[in-house]
């Protein structure tokens, strides 16, 4: 009798919680332990569907480049999971996608394509940030937690329902379709890669130079960048925001001892 009590007190707090803090959009309701098991479900899913997933194992120079990259911006003072979370990077052989995505827990995946459409490495490197703030700021959980009901959600966190836990995975890697990203996520995430970068070689703001060339590439950039599009909304307010960061630090026009280009086509060279 006492459990039930406690069960049912804990589904009221909680929903009093996500009643008051709804449009904060702060509260998650999963401990971080089920980000990472989220992830990894995510992962495993990926590995065994290489038809539509297939990924770089024959260049391990490329992916070390990748890896060197993101723990870089780990090492940032900004981080808060660095330690918890998984934080793998993999990538994805299609040049016809121009993307990548980061699933809850840390697990970062970089597509050929997009690798190939950058021109410079700090633009790499302000793009992975991007992904890393996305599992920083926990965005798929609080967006789990804000869709599902307080009751589901207890019994999914106090493991009475491993079955929905699975599922959630499941659902997560269909199309990955929960990783589509709102634009105060997408917004967030800019902001926060734009503060790892700043404690890096790297000029904070690169990530301009990405979203610059996706405008620039309009109808020309079809289904390449559809998928990009899909998970990751780019209105203009978020290019105008990464300026206005840019404005506001005073950071000067960068040099090639920032950008890293002449490094980057190096690499891009020893893509398949």
């Amino acid at each position: 009798m006492n459990g039930k009590i406690s069960r049912i007190l804990t589904i009221l707090v909680l929903s009093v919680a996500g009643f008051c803090c709804a449009t904060l959009r702060s509260i998650n309701m999963f401990p971080e332990s089920k980000d990472i098991e989220l992830g990894l479900q995510i992962d495993q899913e990926i590995r065994k569907n290489p038809g539509e997933y297939p990924l770089l194992t024959n260049r391990p120079e490329v992916k070390k480049y990748v890896e060197d990259v993101g723990k870089k911006i780990l090492a940032s003072p900004e981080l808060r999971y660095r330690d918890s979370f998984a934080y793998k990077f993999e990538i994805v052989r299609n040049d016809s996608v121009i993307n990548a995505f980061c699933t809850p827990g840390g697990f970062i995946y970089v597509y050929t394509g997009l690798m190939k459409f950058l021109d410079n490495e700090a633009t790499l490197a302000g793009v992975i940030g991007h992904e890393i703030a996305h599992a920083e700021r926990r965005h798929a959980t609080k967006r789990m937690t804000a869709a599902m009901g307080a009751e589901v959600l207890v019994a999914i966190v106090l493991g009475e329902k491993p079955s929905q836990m699975a599922q959630l995975g499941a659902n997560l890697f269909t199309g990955l379709g929960l990783l589509a990203n709102s634009r105060a996520d997408e917004s967030e995430a800019d902001l926060y890669s734009f503060k790892y970068l700043q404690s890096t070689e790297y000029y904070p703001g690169a990530i301009e130079y990405f979203f610059e060339k996706v405008q620039g590439s309009g109808p020309r950039g079809g289904s390449a960048l559809e998928r990009l599009l899909s998970t990751h909304p780019l209105p203009q307010d978020r290019v105008e925001g990464v300026r206005r960061m840019i404005a506001q630090a005073s950071i000067p026009k960068p040099t090639e001892k920032q950008l890293f280009a002449q490094r980057y086509q190096q690499m891009k060279k020893k893509l398949p």
